[in-house]
């Protein structure tokens, strides 16, 4: 049974229930997220021609940025809701 979501899980549809992995991984996420942020940035140095290249860098390093925000703000009002 999960205890946290109080559903009864099937060990034979999700065998990592016999060994007690079963769920997410929420902070080794967000330093994933951090990091491939961090990267898209730094990626920006270097001998671009055109800046086509940086335009996509900046919009998908600032997607995920905003992602990890709002994932920080939520976890942060979750429950005063």
């Amino acid at each position: 049974m999960d205890k946290r979501s109080g559903q009864t899980v099937d060990p034979h549809e999700e065998p990592s229930v016999d060994w007690g992995w079963h769920g997410s991984f929420p902070r080794g996420t967000r330093i994933a997220g951090w990091l491939s942020a961090a990267i898209c940035f730094v990626m920006l140095i270097g001998n671009h021609h055109g800046h086509v290249e940086d335009i996509w860098l900046i919009f998908i390093g600032s997607v995920i940025v905003l992602a990890l925000l709002r994932d920080q703000v939520k976890r942060r009002t979750s429950w005063r809701r």
